[in-house]
């Protein structure tokens, strides 16, 4: 038997769910600037997963997933405990905007300090409550305004034990990617905490394949982690990339795309072009060898430099 979950000033017995509000700080009108967790405690003892989304909060997708996730999820059949955090940043998410009030990203804003910017104390919040609580983390994102995502985990896949998460999560790509400064994912690393980033989507919309794509993910990593015993297993093997790389505007112009997310490319294939607003003048946007698109630019209008298709290369990847 478990012994009771504590988090915030609140314990959880064994088998139980209860919901709490963590209270960051308090907006000129006097609302509270809270961040929502259920907690989901088993009656047997295992692992600790946090599931967070809306780190940026015009990035949506994520928190259908954490409602779908835990609508399948039983605390007592669950071993170990699950932290859902649908709303981390929610400000941004009322605001439909990736950034807190202080114009602070979030996601560049960890460890935080508790004296610091709001964006600063809200993280330190995260990490102290849910972060320093749990064993492994898994962050929902789409890609930012004005781009699409195909779903995808990041991940340190040099690191054994967080590429066999990324693995289980089974999404249609595994992506190594280094972590950067003052993100979530490199707080969560410098404290052994294994992270893996879900990319999907784009802004301010429910995409529902990807929606799909990420709840399955994520039962399949708490079934890898021994938290579920399920009774089937859809697991699927990534594509795992080593590397990838924007394509960016060789102009600025009209963009138009002769290739979409998801889609196999070859090297020197024409992937689209940028032209003058009469469609002439045009400077065609090459792919750099084999790989896979796994993001692109939605608008039309481009500036010189503009990053509009991003390519994994799979050519040094595992067999």
């Amino acid at each position: 038997m478990a012994e009771p979950f504590l988090i915030g000033d609140a314990w959880v017995p064994p088998g139980s769910v209860r919901e709490i509000e963590l209270l960051g700080a308090r907006l000129p009108t006097g609302t509270p600037l809270s961040i929502p967790v259920r907690i989901v405690h088993g009656k047997r003892e295992g692992p600790v997963l946090w599931i967070s989304a809306c780190l940026h909060g015009d990035e949506i997708s994520g928190l259908e997933i954490v409602r779908q996730v835990l609508q399948r999820v039983d605390p007592g059949r669950l071993r170990g405990t699950l932290l859902a955090v649908p709303i981390v940043n929610a400000y941004g998410f009322l605001q439909q905007s990736r950034y807190l009030p202080d114009g602070r990203d979030l996601n560049r804003s960890f460890p935080g300090s508790a004296r610091g910017s709001l964006a600063a104390r809200l993280a330190h919040l995260f990490v102290r409550e849910i972060v320093d609580r749990s064993t492994h983390g898994i962050d929902l994102h789409t890609a930012t305004r004005h781009r699409s995502n195909l779903a995808q985990v990041r991940a340190d896949l040099e690191d054994e034990e967080a590429r066999a998460f990324a693995e289980a999560f089974g999404a249609p790509v595994a992506l190594h990617a280094r972590t950067r400064d003052g993100s979530l994912r490199e707080s969560a690393a410098r404290r052994g905490k294994p992270v893996l980033v879900f990319e999907g989507g784009e802004a301010l919309r429910f995409d529902p394949e990807v929606i799909r794509i990420g709840t399955q993910g994520v039962l399949q990593a708490m079934d890898h982690l021994g938290m579920l015993q399920r009774k089937r297993r859809l697991q699927s093997t990534p594509l795992v990339a080593r590397r990838s790389e924007w394509l960016r505007a060789p102009r600025s112009g009209i963009l138009r795309l002769t290739t979409k997310v998801g889609a196999t490319v070859e090297s020197g294939q024409i992937l689209g072009e940028v032209s003058d607003p009469f469609g002439e003048n045009a400077a065609p946007i090459r792919a750099p060898g084999h790989g896979l698109v796994i993001g692109q630019a939605l608008l039309p209008t481009v500036h010189q430099g503009d990053a509009v298709l991003h390519i994994a290369s799979f050519d040094d990847m595992r067999g």
